[in-house]
């Protein structure tokens, strides 16, 4: 920057008196430079100013910013596979139904696989984003000569203010694992209350909303309204369900997460076989209305935050069930004595059942990890009414299970499982289970939810 004051005093003490004229030609001059100078900058900031205000306005009125897709999702979409098989020694038993308690699966449990070597669960997943407003997501199940679509559904990703919109087929939000596919599970089969409520999971096809509130903790409400897969697919509207989820971290080594959970389901004729009741076979019908409520924790430990060399994770969930409706018992064999249901198969249902179940996995090195998982189910109130009366339930049984795995995983893409289970839900007695699983995943594959 030029400094007139330093400059005339340098032209004086070179030039003679009478070039003063000269001098005070400069410094006029240099005076008016300096002028010109300062009102542009007070243009420049003055315009500065106004495009700031501009943007915020613009921002504001434009909402939280949309997520564009990248270029490469843009086209190429991200696609996986997961095989999953596995050696499983068991008694040879028919059926393994929870007795005392008419499951909903509907014949769609994960876990009913024959003894020996089997294809478990093969899963291709596909998911991408759309567009700057939609990403979408699919699973489909391929189980020896069919496949099965799992979820198929599409989700906002631009309405602002923590809400998500979900539309299609989709695994429900409510308590823990339900959102889980096989592959992710921490042992070879789920849990005996999720398995009875639900098969593999509570699935819909239907609508889903979801709210993130604006909390430093995380804090979330979901609703959802559809048509029930499985054992609850009744035409229509028929399944409605709520839940909220809050978790925190504590530190830089613990987070956690709990929730509640509630849903009103509608059932047609929901199919069971009736050995699981009284030990005698017959097949049974139900149609009417189920309701449940549950909680669900879970609680993670890694050393700093860093899970690599050492993690634990304790989770456990409670579901209770309340079922009313109309209830019939078929004898598909009159001629065959003792079997559940010798009269007239028309008759009622009036049930309120319990159960939970409490896991633990320990990553005691890197890539192995050992768990414990302990189910037991409460049979609470069973009433099949004054027709069906020789249904009633075992005095004094209550189902339960023990569950002990260690599993290696050589990458993030591979795990080797051993598990052991000795499981006593079944008034044919307990029975040791020993199986030996594989989970590979080809391809790319979206990181698991908390």
């Amino acid at each position: 920057m030029y400094r007139p004051a330093i400059l005339a005093a340098a032209l004086a003490a070179a030039f003679p008196a009478h070039a003063d004229t000269e001098l005070d030609a400069l410094r006029a001059e240099l005076k008016e430079m300096k002028t010109t100078y300062e009102a542009r900058i007070q243009a420049l900031e003055a315009r500065l100013q106004q495009a700031e205000a501009k943007t915020d306005r613009a921002v504001a009125q434009a909402g939280p910013p949309r997520t564009e897709p990248t270029r490469s999702n843009s086209f190429n979409p991200d696609i996986s596979l997961i095989l999953q098989g596995q050696y499983a020694h068991l008694d040879d038993r028919a059926h393994r139904h929870i007795s005392g308690f008419l499951d909903s699966s509907g014949g769609h449990e994960h876990g009913a696989t024959p003894r020996g070597f089997s294809l478990d669960h093969t899963e291709l997943v596909i998911s991408s984003n759309i567009d700057p407003d939609f990403r979408g997501y699919a699973t489909f199940a391929i189980e020896d000569e069919s496949i099965g679509v799992e979820e198929a559904w599409f989700q906002t990703t631009s309405l602002g203010r923590g809400l998500s919109l979900k539309g299609g087929r989709y695994r429900s939000g409510i308590g823990y694992a339900n959102q889980q596919h096989p592959h992710a599970w921490d042992f070879v089969d789920n849990a005996l209350i999720t398995r009875g409520l639900f098969g593999e999971a509570l699935s819909l096809d239907g609508v889903q909303a979801r709210w993130l509130a604006p909390t430093p903790v995380f804090l979330e409400f979901g609703a959802e309204a559809g048509r029930g897969l499985g054992a609850y697919n009744a035409n229509g509207v028929g399944s409605y369900t709520v839940y909220a989820h809050v978790g925190d971290d504590l530190g830089a080594s613990h987070s956690w997460r709990a929730g509640l959970s509630a849903g009103r389901l509608r059932t047609a004729d929901r199919d069971n076989d009736a050995g699981q009741i009284g030990g005698g076979h017959a097949e049974t019908a139900f149609s009417g209305r189920t309701r449940f409520a549950g909680a669900d924790f879970v609680w993670k430990w890694a050393p700093d935050g860093n899970p690599t060399q050492r993690n634990l994770k304790i989770q456990g969930e409670y579901y209770k069930r309340w079922e009313k409706g109309d209830f019939g018992c078929f004898d598909p064999d009159p001629a065959t004595p003792g079997d559940a249901c010798d009269g007239d198969p028309a008759g009622s249902l009036d049930t309120a059942q319990s159960g939970w179940y409490l896991q633990g996995v320990y990553q005691f090195m890197p890539r192995w990890r050992a768990g414990y998982r302990y189910d037991r189910i409460s049979l609470g109130r069973i009433d099949y009414g004054a027709l069906n009366a020789s249904l009633v339930r075992p005095f004094g049984f209550t189902p339960q299970r023990n569950s002990v795995m260690v599993d290696y995983s050589p990458s993030e893409f591979s795990r080797i499982r051993l598990q052991v289970s000795r499981d006593e839900s079944s008034r044919l007695g307990p029975e040791n289970q020993y199986f030996l699983q594989y989970i590979m995943s080809l391809g790319s594959h979206g990181a698991h939810a908390y």
